[in-house]
């Protein structure tokens, strides 16, 4: 009874977490159309979020590109059929390595750091401050955060498709495949809709790496301890959130390009 009675606590917990996540999220679109901006801190996250992690996001897809092009090679080699290489590196990282590896990365970096700062402010009573000079922490902390997240990770996740592409090439040409057929295979698999795809999950899985964060950096306790409990808790809720949505973003975005 012990054992169940702390397994119900733990989901009943789950729950009243995603409800005030939720809240958290709505609130934040509220506040990102009402004046003024908070244009300068806006512009600082898109710096954080999108120029400091471009490196570390175009090695990422180079190695989706090599993981992608050696699965492919070796599965292909099977049925004597490795010149289409080129239509396995298309399917298997524009649609799915790519946009997850980075949405994994992008919580590793982006995601814990906005849990570990905002988890500092809430215990050093720097949010507290905020409240008492009429200036609301979901405008100037949550809101430049979800919106750098939202339009930078989508344009990281389009630069992981190039390197990626690139690297199942590099790898296609030393199992001494011709990059003419690696490309006629590409471009006979390759479809708008993969791209468009992959900005959509992008966008999505932005909005989950930065609310995640921000929620458990804005309800911190413990003082330093707590500030650990939260940036580790954040990544592994990210990761998890991540991959069940991609399962549904993959299902729903099928069927509406079948049904087209």
């Amino acid at each position: 009874m012990g054992l169940l009675d702390i397994i119900f606590k733990k989901i009943l917990g789950g729950f009243g977490s995603v409800g005030r996540a939720s809240m958290l999220l709505f609130s934040a679109y509220r506040e990102i159309f009402r004046l003024p901006l908070e244009v300068s801190e806006t512009f600082k996250q898109f710096y954080e979020v999108g120029l400091k992690s471009i490196i570390v996001v175009l090695i990422t897809g180079l190695v989706a590109g090599f993981v992608g092009a050696v699965q492919a090679y070796y599965q292909l080699k099977a049925i004597s059929a490795q010149g289409m290489m080129g239509g396995f590196v298309a399917v298997l990282v524009l649609k799915e390595l790519s946009p997850l590896l980075t949405a994994f990365v992008m919580t590793a970096r982006v995601g814990t750091g906005f849990a570990a700062e905002l988890g500092t402010m809430k215990v050093t009573e720097q949010i507290d401050a905020l409240r008492a000079m009429a200036t609301s922490p979901i405008k100037y902390l949550v809101v430049p955060r979800l919106v750098a997240c939202i339009i930078m990770i989508p344009i990281l996740i389009v630069f992981a498709n190039i390197t990626g592409i690139f690297g199942g090439l590099l790898i296609s040409l030393s199992f001494g495949i011709k990059s003419g057929i690696f490309f006629q295979q590409f471009e006979k698999y390759f479809f708008i809709g993969d791209i468009v795809g992959g900005i959509i999950k992008g966008a999505v899985f932005g909005t989950i790496i930065s609310m995640v964060g921000c929620y458990r950096g804005l309800n911190t306790q413990g003082g330093a301890e707590g500030v650990g409990q939260a940036t580790s808790i954040s990544a592994v809720h990210s990761f998890v959130l991540i991959i069940f949505a991609d399962f549904v973003l993959n299902y729903f975005i099928n069927l509406i390009l079948n049904v087209a």
